[in-house]
């Protein structure tokens, strides 16, 4: 229990301050390590859902409960990203946060999940995992990795509005179904 309280905490300090652009000093740096434009879309498979990262939890007084199973999802709203403040640190999943992967933080989708994220500015679209919570602000509904953000083309302004829809096994053909990864 005490694992995924410290991964909200350190979420709070870094999700809740993104706004217009990028924290000074939590940009990507030097060149990425990769070429973005090539940084291929999370590849959705069937995952056994992280009992510990889907628990209820309050951060910055409010209460989220997430989701404890696969179900549809579709919502619009302002999507922001979170870099090298982070890289290398552990998300709610447990994982090592990787800028340069296709991951995201939601409120209440599970962990792990997948989501295909569009930006409704360009029509240009992601698919990303679900590995981490937040952002925690009101007015937004997803953080993304840097190499998501740059791919849906809002890396330098820090924002952008987008249409976020979970992906389901089954359910979203044009993405030819999940991958079972290990028993269900």
């Amino acid at each position: 229990m005490r694992a995924p309280l410290v991964a909200v905490a350190a979420l709070l300090a870094g999700c809740a301050t993104h706004g217009g652009g990028y924290l000074k000093g939590d940009g990507p740096g030097g060149p990425p390590p990769v070429d973005l434009d090539r940084v291929a879309d999370a590849k959705p498979r069937v995952e056994p859902l992280n009992p510990g990262a889907n628990t209820p939890y309050t951060a910055l007084g409010r209460k989220y409960v997430p989701y404890t199973s696969l179900k549809p999802y579709r919502a619009r709203g302002v999507a922001t990203w979170y870099g090298r403040k982070f890289q290398g640190k552990r998300t709610a999943s447990g994982e090592r946060y990787d800028m340069y992967a296709m991951t995201a933080a939601h409120t209440v989708l599970p962990i792990p999940s997948y989501a295909r994220v569009t930006n409704l500015a360009n029509g240009r679209s992601v698919v990303v995992r679900i590995n981490d919570r937040g952002p925690f602000h009101a007015d937004r509904l997803i953080d993304l990795s840097y190499a998501a953000a740059y791919r849906l083309g809002y890396a330098t302004a820090g924002s952008a509005n987008v249409e976020v829809e979970a992906i389901l096994p089954g359910k979203n053909a044009a993405l030819g179904g999940m991958e079972r990864e290990g028993p269900v």
